[in-house]
This record gives structure tokens, sequence and C-alpha cells, in this order.
């Protein structure tokens, strides 16, 4: 039997990612949220859109390693199989999870894209997804701006449902997860 069949926690790479991850999820958050507590046209509060901007393309990039990296890695098992049901509720949550990760930057760079603004990149100018269009801008921040709210619950239920299991069901999903536990 290999190694990885036995394994009872994910790899050292998906462990960082995932919590590299959670941490620039939450300064993309933060960024966009804190630049309301300045006046428009301000330095500070477009440097934290101009932030919120570039860590959003930075989710992108570590996205699509994470998915490269769990599509080619075997996941360890849960102790004490759960039942069916909740193993199709946690694979729709990670479903959804990574639709958000990729569709959200994305849409960001769409909307800097159709509203004819440059795509910054620490330092790097991207290329435009679309033409210029007001219009497209628009709707497409309608829809990143909702989506974005649904993140905050999808999140918070990923969290929750980590905790559940460790503190009501006493199982290693979460421990399987964090950090330094070997």
């Amino acid at each position: 039997m290999a190694l990885t069949d036995i394994r009872q926690r994910f790899s050292s790479l998906s462990i960082a990612l995932h919590w590299v991850m959670v941490l620039l999820i939450s300064a993309v958050y933060a960024a966009i949220l804190l630049r309301e507590n300045y006046p428009k046209g301000t330095d500070i509060r477009e440097g934290l859109k101009t932030w919120h901007f570039m860590l959003g393309l930075a989710v992108l990039v570590l996205v699509v390693i994470r998915l490269i990296v769990r599509l080619s890695s075997r996941r360890p098992s849960i102790t004490r199989e759960p039942p069916a049901w909740q193993v199709l509720l946690a694979n729709m949550t990670h479903f959804a999870l990574y639709a958000f990760m990729l569709a959200m930057p994305v849409a960001g760079w769409v909307i800097l894209s159709a509203s004819g603004k440059t795509i910054p990149f620490f330092g790097l100018e991207l290329p435009a997804l679309v033409g210029q269009s007001k219009v497209l801008a628009g709707q497409v921040k309608e829809v990143h701006e909702a989506v974005g709210t649904i993140g905050y619950f999808l999140i918070g239920l990923h969290a929750l449902a980590a905790l559940y299991h460790h503190y009501v069901i006493k199982d290693n999903t979460l421990r399987r997860m964090l950090p330094g536990q070997d």
C-alpha cells in the first residue's frame, strides 16, 4: 500500500495553499470594505481598491494551482466515514467555493477591462479581457457584488461545517487541514 493511501492529512502543499487562500481572501474583502472609510478620490481609497484588484487576481493564480494539486493528489479519508448526504453537501460546497474563487477575480478583471481601466498586478499591467463598455461593466459589477455577499455565506458554511465535525462529531475533518499536526 502506498503512503498516500494511508495518509491521515492533506499534503503540506495543500494545507499551505488552503491557509494562504484564507488570508488572501480575507485581505481582498478587507481592502474593499476598508475603502468605504475614506472619501472618494483620496489616495488611500484608491490604494485600497488597487490592492483589492491585485489580491483578487492573486486568488485566481493560487486557485488554479490549488485545483491542479487537488486533482492530482488523493484526499485523506475522514475517520468515521460521514453519511452520503454530508459527502454530497461537502462536495457541492467545495464546488461552489472553487467556482467563487475562479469567477470573482475574472469578473473583477472584466469590470476593469470594460471600464477602460488598467489591470494592475504587482507591477505588471494585464491585458483587457473585453472591450470598453459601461453597460457591461455595470452589469458585471452588480453580479460581482452579489456573489461577493454570497461568498460570506459559503465561507461561513465551510468554516462552520469544519468546526461541527471537529467539536460535535469529533472526526478528523478539520485536523486533516491543520498545519503542524505531524
